[in-house]
């Protein structure tokens, strides 16, 4: 995590608060997360930092889902397993909730729906799985991550509501029109 100091992470703060507050998503844990993950991901390596055993970095929700399994998978180990998907639901989260629209653009598909429901899916029960690492060092977190699994709806939808903020800030006439009718 980024220092609490981070000028760009206490703008997200404020701004997740806000919206999230609106949605019902009142936990401070959840609004600091998402706002330290919006500040983390606004390096673009950190959006690819996973890996495969060839050092590719993988983009693909798919590809991502097979490399965490540790069964039949690359992953050799379950902490590579929470590793990955913790990063799955992150990058779900993110993309779903901040460029929705990119989704089937980005991964070629046709059914706009149909990327966005699998995105939802693999975010959600990713946070799940990751809860599921509920002892040792991975116990204090483990509650946030199912809090985050069961809300994963909410957190897209607050963080949608985000993204139409940053939008608005960055036109000043519709701020500006805003403030008239206000």
């Amino acid at each position: 995590m980024l220092p609490e100091s981070n000028v760009l992470q206490q703008f997200f703060i404020e701004i997740v608060e806000r919206h999230y507050d609106e949605v019902g998503l009142r936990h401070t844990n959840v609004h600091a997360y998402v706002a330290n993950l919006l500040t983390e991901f606004c390096e673009a390596e950190n959006l690819f930092k996973i890996k495969n055993a060839e050092g590719r970095s993988l983009s693909d929700v798919g590809e991502l889902l097979l490399e965490s399994d540790p069964v039949y998978g690359p992953a050799p180990s379950f902490d590579r397993e929470r590793q990955v998907r913790k990063h799955i639901g992150d990058y779900s989260l993110f993309f779903t909730g901040m460029f929705p629209e990119s989704l089937n653009h980005h991964r070629q598909r046709k059914a706009r729906l149909e990327g966005v429901i699998d995105f939802m899916r693999a975010g959600k029960e990713s946070y799940y799985i990751v809860s599921k690492f509920e002892h040792f060092e991975y116990a204090k977190v483990a509650p946030l991550f199912r809090e985050m699994s069961e809300e994963f709806e909410n957190l897209v939808y607050g963080l949608n509501h985000v993204k139409n903020e940053l939008a608005e800030l960055q036109h000043p006439i519709a701020r500006q029109a805003k403030q008239l009718l206000m």
